[in-house]
């Protein structure tokens, strides 16, 4: 299915990395659906912008993500197609102020996995009925590359995204007879999102010195990797995990 045959939701696109990823999908010819949870002003600015559609809706409860899908088929007239689960807990990449071994609490841990699993697990169950009479879906979820390189040991977080990369290749194996991919997108730190707006200018050169592109990669390039996933030329890939860091991590 091409770009412009495509309704896809971005969750968490009223600020930060999905503010840019709805841009790419957007400017590939996408109808694109803008979920926020709080980010009411960006998200309706960036759906004029793009001519999308904004809702708000907690990810993790089924019933706003009901609404959600519904609003979403009711304005574009056609089922969702394309999911980007992008939407992040509250979460601030500061590794001097991050909670060390001895002190993290099982609370900051079950924050994440609500936020990254769950939210990932609700969203994906409710675009499933659509996507199989469709008989074409694809869902991409966001990672990390901090579980192959814990260059900053942020406990909660990178456990998190490790599960969300086992889900998404049980779904792959589960859904790929519907014609539904699921493959992953891992980032390390961009320069800038609002998550990352609390690191020191000494990491983010700390990190560019490592990569052979020597520099960090920045939100519009990591969401143009996405595009990929979703377009035919990835009509056989599925279960991968694709990590877009500027050469860091090597596997």
């Amino acid at each position: 299915m091409n770009f412009d045959e495509q309704t896809v939701l971005v969750t968490g696109a009223g600020r930060g990395l999905g503010t840019s990823i709805a841009r790419a999908f957007a400017h590939q010819g996408a109808r694109v659906v803008v979920n926020y949870r709080a980010s009411a002003v960006s998200a309706e600015q960036l759906a004029a912008e793009i001519g999308g559609l904004a809702v708000q809706a907690d990810i993790t409860v089924a019933e706003e993500m009901d609404a959600l899908f519904t609003a979403a088929e009711q304005h574009f007239g056609t089922t969702v197609t394309t999911v980007v689960n992008n939407a992040l807990a509250d979460f601030s990449f500061n590794g001097d102020a991050r909670s060390k071994a001895d002190s993290i609490s099982w609370e900051q841990f079950d924050a994440q996995f609500q936020g990254t699993v769950r939210g990932a697990l609700t969203t994906t169950q409710r675009a499933l009925p659509g996507m199989r009479t469709a008989g074409f879906g694809r869902i991409i979820n966001v990672g990390t590359n901090l579980f192959q390189n814990p260059v900053v040991p942020y406990h909660d977080y990178t456990a998190s995204k490790a599960a969300l990369l086992s889900l998404t290749r049980t779904l792959a194996a589960d859904l790929g007879v519907d014609g539904i991919t699921v493959n992953m997108v891992s980032g390390g730190l961009l320069r800038t999102t609002d998550a990352s707006a609390a690191t020191p200018e000494a990491v983010f050169d700390l990190i560019a010195a490592s990569t052979p592109l020597q520099r960090v990669v920045t939100p519009a390039e990591f969401a143009d990797a996405l595009l990929f996933f979703a377009s035919p030329w990835s009509r056989s890939v599925t279960g991968q995990n694709l990590v877009v860091d500027g050469g860091l991590v090597k596997d």
